[in-house]
């Protein structure tokens, strides 16, 4: 089961970036409306979406296995963050490439391929710990992602971190633990809001792709290497850690996804924002993605 769920979760999410390749390639998606649409990606439609999941778990999601489930995914990015400090000078060489491999270890794509997984193999009741695993993302991405892509935590980044996404993931927590209802007039609003952050963030990746030699990228070992290094080796890593944890039994499965996930768009969107070259970046997306379809099985067997 979890084979086909994330090979036509993969298959979606190629035809959503061969839209933007061909938008890019028609003329309908220049350089200046992809950088624009980044930014609201980034600032608007981003935050939203953790608002939306937030809103439809209130009720759902007791405060024990919040705490438990918050503890692991604090975890789980600190481990990524240390792997990618010391293992992204072992792929490129340029400091500003270094900084994007260093994204890409931390940031996965933990909504729109985590999520359908989540719920065919463990049931639609588990996907509130990945709105969970989600929050903590946001406020690792609005923090660290951002200081590390303008090259440190200078009194700049400091301010600049106060931003939606900082400010969207307590205010997402905050509504959870104390269960405050949003009108449903506006529930639905930020949802439809927050829904077009996975389908705009693949357009980015295909235009990216639009702008990029595949065949020189897609042949480079690196990324093989790093691929089965972020799907594989440091989730089993991880695997001992967590049995460690006392009551996490009936999570690890569902952490085991989680850990497994192939990176994110995010890394692209904000490379996009700051100038930088993103076409190793995009086409590690998609490889990642399509490597995961092998690998998640693999990860799920083993706790098994």
């Amino acid at each position: 089961m979890a084979i086909f769920t994330v090979f036509f979760q993969m298959l979606a999410l190629l035809i959503m970036i061969g839209t933007g390749y061909f938008f890019t390639k028609s003329g309908m998606l220049d350089a200046h409306t992809n950088k624009q649409m980044s930014r609201m990606l980034v600032n608007v439609f981003n935050p939203l979406l953790l608002i939306s999941n937030a809103a439809n778990a209130i009720g759902m999601i007791s405060l024990d296995t919040l705490g438990t489930v918050s503890l692991i995914a604090v975890g789980m990015f600190l481990f990524f963050i240390l792997a990618g400090m010391l293992l992204s000078p072992l792929f490129d060489k340029d400091k500003d490439q270094q900084r994007i491999f260093q994204m890409m270890f931390v940031f996965s794509n933990l909504g729109f391929i985590g999520i359908p997984v989540v719920t065919s193999v463990l049931g639609p009741e588990y996907v509130i710990y990945v709105t969970e695993f989600m929050m903590i993302y946001n406020v690792v991405f609005y923090t660290y992602g951002i200081a590390l892509m303008n090259g440190g935590f200078s009194a700049s980044a400091l301010k600049g971190m106060l931003n939606p996404g900082t400010i969207s993931g307590p205010v997402a927590l905050l509504m959870i633990i104390f269960e405050i209802q949003l009108p449903d007039f506006l529930k639905t609003s930020v949802s439809y809001l927050g829904n077009v952050t996975s389908p705009l963030a693949l357009v980015a990746v295909g235009f990216a792709l639009a702008n990029s030699d595949l065949k020189q990228i897609f042949g480079h070992p690196r990324l093989y290497i790093f691929s089965i290094v972020k799907l594989l080796i440091l989730p089993l890593l991880m695997l001992p850690l967590l049995r460690l944890m006392p009551g996490t039994a009936p999570l690890i499965p569902l952490c085991m996804i989680m850990f497994g996930m192939p990176i994110g768009n995010m890394p692209l969107i904000l490379g996009t924002q700051k100038g930088m070259d993103c076409t190793t970046c995009s086409a590690a997306i998609i490889l990642t993605t399509v490597l995961c379809v092998f690998t998640v099985p693999i990860l799920l067997a083993v706790t098994a």
